[in-house]
């Protein structure tokens, strides 16, 4: 298995079939899944460097300024379907880490540029919580985070309300301060389980 085929497996059988693509269904509450206790590498490289410029209007690359690990997410701000219940999720993870004394930066890369710009993006993250972070950039920039970590998407449609609508892998990449990727985490996780998760690969 190819790992572009595997990344897309894992957010299948993650999030269900159909669940991609984002819609307007409500998500319940997520539950803890049985997720492996012990540390592992991923079976190949993953992730690379990047140069975007975050909501503030300021550039960032793969690395954390402040040295903290990361929860990265490609995805949208302005979304109606799985970014609302992830989004909020890497919020509450980033809390419950704090309280752990763990440094963590949430991180949303947009794969809508059109939508996600510099002055749109902030306020949208906003609603959902200061503390995350939103990256955008020329298209040429995003599609090399993109390649670098193997993203795939299409527009499916466009919502007369929400605009355009994209089915695409939806998992969250854990990194730590370099941005090396040291695993994926499945976004319908429960805040506590992800913070769990983040904690066994620190200092990694």
């Amino acid at each position: 298995m190819t790992p572009r085929a595997w990344i897309l497996t894992v957010a299948v059988c993650s999030l269900g079939v159909g669940a991609l693509a984002h819609g307007t269904e409500d998500h319940a509450a997520p539950s803890a899944l049985n997720v492996p206790n012990e540390v592992t590498a991923l079976p190949w490289d993953l992730g690379g460097s990047y140069q975007l410029i975050d909501h503030t209007g300021e550039a960032r690359d793969q690395t954390d300024p402040d040295g903290r690990m990361q929860l990265v997410f490609f995805g949208y701000a302005n979304c109606p379907g799985i970014c609302s219940a992830a989004l909020p999720m890497l919020a509450d993870a980033k809390e419950v880490l704090e309280r752990r004394d763990i440094p963590v930066s949430p991180v949303v890369i947009t794969i809508d540029p059109k939508l996600d710009t510099v002055d749109t993006m902030g306020p949208a993250l906003a609603e959902i919580s200061d503390d995350l972070i939103g990256l955008t950039g020329r298209p040429e920039a995003l599609q090399e985070a993109y390649d670098a970590f193997q993203i795939s998407f299409e527009k499916i449609m466009v919502d007369p309300e929400h605009g355009p609508i994209y089915a695409h892998s939806s998992h969250i990449f854990l990194m730590n301060a370099t941005g090396k990727v040291l695993t994926l985490v499945p976004p319908v996780l429960p805040a506590e389980q992800v913070a769990d998760i983040v904690e066994r690969y620190v200092g990694r």
